[in-house]
C-alpha cells in the first residue's frame, strides 16, 4: 500500500512542476512598443494574453516570441511598418467592438503617446 501512496505522490508532484514550468514565460506583464515619430505604446501583454484566452499565436504568427523582433523584423524588411498594427491590433480591436465586447482603442492616439 506505501509504493501506491509514493507513486500517486511522485504523479501529483510531477504534474504540479510541469504546471509551473508552463506558466513561467509568458512574456512580460507590459511592454512598450516603438512608435517612432507617432510616441511610443505601452503595450498591457498580460492583459491581451487573458482576453486571447493564452492563444499566443493570435498575434505571434507575424513575429517570433522575442524582445525587440518587431523592430528586428521591420529593420529587415520583413515586416512593413504599421503591418501589425493594421493587420493584428485595429483589426482585432474593430471586430471585438463590433460584436459589443469592451475592446481595445481603435484610434493612433489612443495608444501612441508623445
Amino acid at each position: 500500500m506505501k509504493a501506491k501512496s509514493v507513486l500517486l505522490l511522485i504523479g501529483v508532484l510531477l504534474i504540479a512542476v510541469f504546471a509551473v514550468a508552463a506558466e513561467v514565460n509568458k512574456g512580460a506583464a507590459d511592454i512598450t512598443l516603438n512608435g517612432a515619430t507617432m510616441g511610443n505604446i505601452a503595450f498591457p501583454h498580460q492583459e491581451h494574453q487573458t482576453a486571447l484566452n493564452d492563444d499566443c499565436m493570435a498575434c505571434h504568427d507575424m513575429f517570433a516570441q522575442e524582445a525587440g523582433i518587431i523592430d528586428k523584423l521591420k529593420a529587415e524588411d520583413k515586416l512593413k511598418k504599421k503591418e501589425v498594427m493594421n493587420k493584428k491590433c485595429l483589426n482585432c480591436h474593430r471586430a471585438k467592438k463590433n460584436e459589443g465586447v469592451k475592446t481595445g482603442p481603435t484610434s493612433c492616439t489612443e495608444c501612441h503617446k508623445k
